[in-house]
C-alpha cells in the first residue's frame, strides 16, 4: 500500500461530510509521489547505474523537481550487483519507504531478483535498461513497463547487420547469465551465417587472454559480442592490443558505447553496434537532452541515461494524465500504455506486453571533433520493432 493510499484511507474516515471527504482526498493528493531506484552503483558497472540515476535527476530538474505537475520524492538505492541485496533494498522501498513506482534495474538478474515482490505489490516497475525474455511473453505483468527494449532486439538487429554487412562466419562471446543468453539467442536469430564459436565467460570477467587466443584461430571474418561495462572495457583494449582489429570486423551491443567509450577510447574507433538510440540521433527532444546532459555532467550521455531519462518522462505523462492519482491502478496503467511523450528516440510506443515498439539503427563509434567519443547514427535498419514474444502475453 502507498503512503497516500494509506493518508486517504485514514482521512476520509474521519470526514464528517462528502465535502470534508473530497477536501481530504485532494490534500492526500497533494503528498509527494515517491519513487524508489534500484540500481548498480558499486565495482566497474557503476558507471551504468550512474548513468541511469543522472538521465533521471535531469528529468526532474528540468521540471523543478516535479513530473507530470506532481512534487517527486527519489529515493535511490545501490543493489551491488547482489541479488540478495537488490531483493532486500526492493522490499524496503516498498515495504518501508511505500513507494509509488520502483525504477530499475541494470541487470537482468537484479531485475529478475526484485520484480515478483514489486509487482505483487501491485507497485509499478519501470525498467530503464534491463529488459529480459522472462518477462515479455507468458510471464508478462500490468504493473511491469520497459522503456529500454527487449533484451534479445538489439542482437536480432546485430544479426541483420552481420547479414546485411556481408559477414559468414561470427565468433559469439557473452557473459554467463540471463541477458547474456537473450542476446545469444536473439543474434542468431537475425544471422543468416554460421557461428565459427559460442562462448559464454562468468560476469565480471577480467581476463580475456584465452578467449582472444580462441578469436585469433577460428577462422571468424567478425567477433559479435555483448559484455557491458567494465567487461568491455577490457575486452576491446585486449583484442585491440592483440591486433584483431585489423583482421576481423567487432560487432556488439552495450560493449562500445559511452559508458565504456572514456576507457576503450582510439582502441574502439570504428566499432560497430546495434542500437535504438545514439547521441546525434537527430530530433529535437534528443539534441535537446544531449546538450543539457553534457552541459550539467561534463560526459557524453549513453543509452542508459537516455533511456532513464524517458522513464522520467513516461512517469510524467502518466502522472499528468491521473492528476497523480496513484490509488487507481487502473487508470495509472493505461495512462502509462499512452506513452504520450516525445522521447529521445523519436518515435516511441509500448506493445501489449509493455516492452518497447521502436526503430533500430546501425552504429558506429567516433572520435568527435571536441576530442570525446561516441556512438554515432549510421543507417536505420528496421522501422517499427516489435519483439517476438509480446504475441504470448495475455494481460
Amino acid at each position: 500500500m502507498t503512503m497516500t493510499c494509506t493518508w486517504t484511507r485514514k482521512l476520509t474516515g474521519l470526514a464528517a461530510g462528502v465535502a470534508l471527504g473530497a477536501l481530504m482526498s485532494s490534500a492526500a493528493l497533494a503528498e509527494d509521489i515517491k519513487i524508489g531506484m534500484v540500481v548498480t552503483l558499486s565495482g566497474p558497472p557503476a558507471a551504468l547505474g550512474q548513468q541511469i540515476v543522472d538521465g533521471f535527476q535531469l528529468a526532474l530538474e528540468q521540471n523543478g523537481g516535479q513530473l507530470g505537475g506532481q512534487s517527486i520524492s527519489l529515493v535511490v538505492e545501490d543493489d551491488e550487483l547482489k541479488p540478495d541485496v537488490a531483493l532486500l533494498k526492493a522490499r524496503s522501498l516498498i515495504e518501508r519507504e511505500q513507494v509509488d513506482f520502483v525504477v530499475g534495474t541494470v541487470f537482468s538478474n537484479m531485475l529478475q531478483a526484485i520484480f515478483k515482490p514489486v509487482v505483487e505489490a501491485e507497485t509499478f516497475l519501470i525498467s530503464p535498461n534491463a529488459g529480459p525474455s522472462t518477462f515479455a511473453g507468458r510471464n508478462c505483468n500490468p504493473y511491469f513497463f520497459v522503456t529500454s527494449y527487449q533484451n534479445n532486439q538489439p542482437a536480432e538487429v546485430s544479426g541483420m547487420i552481420a547479414t546485411e554487412e556481408g559477414f559468414k562466419n561470427v565468433f559469439a562471446m557473452v557473459p554467463n547469465y540471463q541477458a547474456g543468453k537473450d542476446n545469444i539467442a536473439g543474434f542468431k536469430q537475425g544471422f543468416d551465417g554460421t557461428l565459427a564459436d559460442e562462448v559464454y565467460t562468468p560476469l565480471g570477467h577480467q581476463d580475456f587472454s584465452a578467449e582472444i587466443a580462441r578469436i585469433s584461430t577460428s577462422g571468424a571474418d567478425a567477433l559479435f559480442t555483448f559484455m557491458p561495462g567494465g567487461m568491455g572495457v577490457r575486452l576491446v583494449k585486449q583484442f585491440d592490443a592483440a591486433g584483431l582489429s585489423g583482421k576481423m570486423k567487432f560487432l556488439s551491443v552495450f560493449t562500445t558505447d559511452e559508458s565504456t567509450l572514456p576507457g576503450q577510447q582510439d582502441a574502439a574507433v570504428g566499432f560497430l553496434s546495434a542500437g535504438s538510440w545514439a547521441p546525434d540521433l537527430d530530433n529535437e527532444t534528443n539534441k535537446a537532452f544531449v546538450a543539457a546532459f553534457e552541459e550539467k555532467y561534463g560526459y557524453v550521455p549513453g543509452s542508459y541515461a537516455a533511456q532513464s531519462y524517458d522513464a522520467a518522462l513516461l512517469i510524467a505523462s502518466a502522472l499528468e494524465k491521473t492528476g497523480g492519482n496513484t490509488d487507481d491502478k487502473e487508470a495509472m496503467r493505461k495512462a502509462l500504455e499512452a506513452a504520450e511523450f516525445a522521447s529521445v528516440r523519436g518515435k516511441f510506443s509500448f506493445n501489449t506486453n509493455h516492452y518497447p515498439i521502436q526503430d533500430f539503427h546501425m552504429l558506429t563509434v567516433v572520435k568527435r571533433d571536441d576530442g570525446k567519443y561516441a556512438t554515432s547514427f549510421v543507417r536505420k535498419v528496421v522501422s517499427d520493432y516489435k519483439d517476438s514474444l509480446a504475441q504470448d502475453c495475455k494481460m
